[in-house]
């Protein structure tokens, strides 16, 4: 009997391994990602209490890595979610409580708020950690940064953690400026650029081989690779990886769009175009109006009720093959000079999201684009340098430089 159900789960899994291969097809490639090569993972996690650091877009196909786990016998005792919870409906910055899982029966450990990082006592029952959530590639997405602190932990308590590598859809390009040490936050924790290029197993292994989660301390971490990658291309991801990203469009233009959160204007949360527009009710000279209201994701938007005026971005998303790829400063420094050019326009939060003031004073000064970027780039190189050693998949073209 227990064969039996053995053999089913496992045709279950093929069959949402093959929905997996029609999903990614769009993408024009093979690609598959470590969730999906349970073959190099399953054998890690025999006779072991596991615990699964996990969201809503952690999945085979259709089916959620922990159903497909527990459908394979595997001894899953505990859930660690990151920002947004597990089920993926929780707004930025939303403290979420501890629970149990309506459909496992699992206990789900909260990783945000004021226990980013596991305790001992969350660890005490568990052998090994698997750790499988979707990255967009830009520094202030903050999964990288649960990726570390569970690193850390894990480090600590002696606990072998295992990477499954998904794609970097902004993977293609590395840009603006590094985070200084000052600066530091849980929406910008090491000195990398706002985009850095990487995977988030890439990632992994770069916190582990810079010392970036202790001096001394390195976790015991295995990355299972995606097969099929192509670090050159975007990828438009299957699910949504967080509320306000609904689309590629808005996972293309996050890296570029987030800054304007640490200012007066609103990047269309609460309404159907989160991070494709930006606007504020004063910026008169834009093409493109918006109320944000309360939903979903976004209970208490910028702006809420008040109609803004501004631009919408998706054709210029649309475009992205035609486009240089870069972080775009210049729809910053315009909505700047549109509404006064002094500092009201920017909120504390600006320096967070840059990792440095110097942007904001560069901003405030009048300095050009050209000199913004080139001001940079000593950084960049450095970087650069770091980053080559991590990577698993072959580089962009013109790697040397960053777009």
């Amino acid at each position: 009997m227990e064969r039996f159900k053995t053999l089913i789960a496992i045709c279950m899994l093929c069959i949402s391994l093959q929905a997996c291969l029609q999903e990614v097809a769009s993408n024009g490639d093979k690609l598959r990602t470590g969730a999906m090569q349970t073959g190099a993972y399953l054998p890690l996690l025999h006779a072991k209490k596991v615990a699964l650091v996990s969201n809503h877009a952690t999945l085979i196909g259709k089916t959620h890595l922990a159903d497909s786990l527990l459908s394979l016998d595997v001894d899953l005792v505990k859930i660690f979610a990151p920002e947004h919870g597990f089920r993926g409906i929780a707004d930025a910055g939303e403290i979420i409580d501890h629970a149990t899982d309506s459909k496992t029966g699992l206990p789900v450990v909260s990783l945000y708020g004021s226990n980013k990082k596991p305790s001992p006592a969350s660890l005490e029952n568990v052998d090994i950690i698997l750790f499988d959530l979707q990255d967009v590639g830009a520094r202030f997405y903050t999964y990288i940064y649960t990726l570390s602190y569970v690193m850390e932990a894990a480090a600590e308590a002696g606990i072998p953690v295992i990477v499954l590598d998904r794609p970097n859809p902004n993977g293609f390009y590395v840009d603006g400026p590094v985070l200084e040490k000052e600066y530091a936050s849980f929406v910008g924790m090491h000195p990398v650029p706002v985009v850095y290029g990487m995977t988030i197993g890439e990632y992994g292994r770069m916190v582990n081989g810079e010392y970036w989660i202790d001096d001394s301390l390195q976790c015991d971490l295995k990355v299972i690779p995606l097969k099929n990658y192509d670090r050159g291309k975007l990828y438009k991801l299957p699910v949504r990886p967080s509320p306000n990203l609904p689309d590629w469009k808005s996972v293309y233009l996050y890296p570029s769009l987030c800054l304007f959160e640490g200012t007066v204007m609103s990047v269309g949360r609460g309404t159907d175009h989160p991070f494709t527009v930006y606007g504020h009710p004063d910026f008169l000279t834009g093409s493109f109006a918006f109320t944000p209201e309360p939903r979903q994701g976004a209970k208490h938007p910028k702006l809420e009720g008040k109609q803004c005026f501004g631009q919408n971005l998706e054709g210029y998303a649309e475009n992205y093959d035609q486009a240089e790829h870069h972080f775009n400063l210049l729809w910053l420094i315009n909505a700047f000079e549109e509404l006064g050019s002094d500092s009201s326009f920017f909120t504390p939060y600006f320096d967070k999201l840059a990792g440095t003031s110097r942007l904001r004073e560069q901003i405030l000064s009048g300095t050009s684009e050209e000199k913004i970027r080139s001001s940079w780039q000593e950084d960049l190189d450095a970087f650069m340098e770091i980053r080559k050693k991590y990577l698993i998949y072959e580089d962009f073209k013109n790697a040397d430089n960053a777009y």
